[in-house]
């Protein structure tokens, strides 16, 4: 009798780590988490029409997702960027 596939509880447990609409300020958060060793995905959202009020006019979204397991990590690497790169970044908490 074969035995089932234990999986680890943190699989596929990705959180929102930060949002921006600042081309720049997503390159660079997503360049300071690889030179971090910090596993993520970014992903670009489009904005509906209606909604682009409430995003200064913007049409795309930088979403970027990490393991909930990093997060304190990430923060903390995050911490380490200048001012005016994480004051564009709408940071989540979890």
């Amino acid at each position: 009798m074969k035995r089932k596939l234990k999986i680890d509880k943190s699989v596929n447990r990705s959180v929102v780590l930060c949002e921006t609409t600042n081309f720049h300020a997503g390159k660079l958060t997503s360049r300071k988490l690889t030179e971090d060793s910090i596993s993520f995905r970014k992903a670009w959202k489009k904005i509906p029409f209606f909604k682009r009020g409430a995003y200064q006019g913007a049409d795309k979204i930088c979403v970027i997702y990490i393991n909930r397991n990093e997060y304190s990590r990430a923060r903390r690497s995050l911490d380490t960027l200048e001012f005016k790169i994480r004051e564009r970044l709408l940071l989540n908490v979890i």
